[in-house]
């Protein structure tokens, strides 16, 4: 039996009390994808410093402070160096901690609107993580201070416009202000509300001062933190869109009576994809015991000849899904092995003696590999899209419908145009989709006179997949009523051949929401409804229920 689409994770659940919080103890390696995934779901999360790793971290700290007290001449960018193209600026002793303060008020400078609380929620824990494996020498202190923040609900107020994926600096930069307790920093509470820093870590009882010490702005700000989060997040919602996907199809199956040959896994075992495989076993899980797939069912809706086979757009879905679930499991593994990595720049590493430490500058802040995962699975999504434009075109065709009415009118057709415009409008939606889903990691361009020369445009990435995402709901929702219109108005003929299993369940769901269509009306408050149960899950959570029995 194959696992549930968004089920492959092997990790055992972290424990909880109860209803509790989620809790997590980060040393920098073992974040897995079922943490990330639960930490964007949990109402309340608790994170801890491992002390292991708050040793390594002190360690690390005193190696660092002790290269630069014992090599005057010594300069570690971020340290008792300027940053940017300022970096051949030297910082003296006195200048240091001013300078820490300066770089998050200068830095943050983010525009537009904020990201969702629970992205910047996450983005705190994996940058507290990625501090916990004690390679940029921040003190267990800052870690502790992030750690509160997550553990009370502070959860900093990020905006979403500035990252070019060199680097989460503009976001990060003002999650500092608030972990500070600057009067510039915003968090925002459990309860939704925004409150000023300072007033809130005193609401706490808790200091509201926070100084960092020397090298710490630059390891807080610096990574790509805040882009793990937001993909770890577009992720979850394709993985979703996906079953919904599923259940779509299913219904767009029994309304078209497809022929289920192109779903026999013989066809799928010769081609060696176990994605694909699995994408068609879910779907034959679907409408395998459909009896209106089924010869008898053609007949019923006035088929007189064999079909031979379906159009390219129906036999080629569980490809399509399966290279989607490829794309996926290969961004949660990028954004898993992101989260338990050295992200930030310079680098307090280990010498070749395994005696001492060095500082090492280098550019693992560069998010390149996230922004081709966002795109891979935005190119995947957009083709999706297309194909389930197409799929819904075909039963509004009566020439494509097999004895379907055109329009899907419910009364007299011409004097009735049924769901032609409602198709027409989901089309509007697929060149948005073609445009955002456009690789925007070749769209690179200088900056900071010329230091910055090469930028990843990874949260552009992401910004245009999730933004896909939303419009993939509005297409999900008009399969969904164009297809449950299509079993309408072959219910009479059909008259003892039942719907398969899940398909049944799935259309039962469907009936709650929409109602068939008898006669022209009015469909956008009907559809617009529909969309944000999909966006919710509603549809996905019935998917995943059949698939897991």
């Amino acid at each position: 039996m194959a696992e549930p689409v968004h089920r492959r994770e092997n990790s055992e659940e972290r424990p909880r009390t109860g209803n509790g919080p989620l809790r997590l103890t980060l040393n920098g390696a073992s974040l897995t994808w079922r943490d990330l995934a639960s930490a964007l779901k949990a109402e309340r999360v608790e994170v801890e410093l491992d002390p292991v790793s708050r040793g390594q971290m002190l360690r690390a700290r005193e190696a660092g402070l002790e290269i630069l007290e014992s090599n005057p001449g010594m300069r570690a960018y971020g340290w008792n160096q300027a940053l940017g193209p300022f970096k051949d600026r030297r910082l003296e002793p006195e200048e240091q901690l001013r300078f820490q303060v300066n770089v998050l008020r200068s830095h943050s400078t983010g525009l537009g609107e904020e990201l969702p609380r629970r992205v910047s929620r996450l983005a705190l824990i994996i940058r507290a993580n990625c501090l916990a494996r004690g390679t940029s020498g921040a003190r267990p202190e800052l870690v502790e201070r992030m750690n509160d923040a997550v553990n009370l609900g502070l959860v900093p107020v990020m905006p979403g416009t500035g990252s070019m994926g060199t680097g989460d600096l503009q976001p990060m930069a003002a999650a500092g202000l608030a972990l500070t307790g600057d009067v510039a920093g915003r968090v925002r509470g459990d309860d939704g509300e925004e409150r000023c820093a300072p007033q809130a870590w005193a609401a706490m009882g808790r200091d509201v001062e926070f100084q960092l010490a020397p090298g710490e702005a630059i390891a807080l700000i610096s990574g790509s933190a805040v882009l793990t989060a937001h993909l770890a997040l577009a992720v979850e919602e394709v993985y979703r869109q996906v079953e919904t996907l599923l259940g779509a199809f299913a219904l767009f199956c029994e309304a078209a009576r497809v022929e289920r040959n192109a779903f026999d896994p013989r066809i799928h075992a010769e081609r060696h994809m176990p994605w694909e495989m699995q994408a068609n076993d879910l779907i034959l899980r679907l409408i395998g015991d459909s009896q209106w797939t089924t010869n008898e069912g053609r007949r019923r809706a006035g088929e007189t000849a064999p079909r031979i086979q379906d159009s390219t757009s129906i036999r080629s879905v569980p490809h399509q899904i399966g290279i989607i679930l490829r794309e996926l499991e290969r961004a949660r593994e990028d954004v898993t092995r992101e989260a338990n990595s050295s992200t930030c720049n310079p680098l307090l590493i280990p010498n070749y003696t395994g005696e001492g430490h060095e500082f090492l500058s280098g550019g693992n802040w560069d998010a390149t590999v996230l922004g081709h995962a966002a795109q891979s699975v935005n190119s995947c999504l957009a083709r999706l899209a297309v194909l389930t434009k197409d799929l819904a075109a075909r039963l509004l065709h009566d020439g494509w419908s097999h004895g379907l009415p055109a329009g899907l009118s419910g009364g007299e057709v011409g004097i009735n145009s049924g769901m032609l415009l409602l198709h027409t409008s989901a089309a509007a939606l697929i060149p948005e989709i073609q445009l955002l889903a456009n690789p925007v990691g070749a769209l690179s361009f200088p900056l900071k006179g010329g230091q910055e020369d090469f930028h990843t445009m990874a949260m552009a990435a992401v910004n245009g997949l999730r933004a896909n995402s939303r419009r993939f709901d509005q297409l999900l929702a008009v399969l969904f009523v164009i297809s449950g219109q299509g079993i309408h108005l072959l219910e009479e003929r059909m008259r003892g051949l039942p719907l398969g299993t899940g398909s049944a369940l799935i259309h039962e769901q469907l009936r709650t929401r929409v109602t068939p269509l008898d006669q022209d009306r009015v469909l956008t408050p009907e559809v617009d409804a529909l969309t944000d149960a999909i966006g919710r899950g509603e549809f996905s959570v019935v998917v995943h229920d059949l698939l897991e029995d």
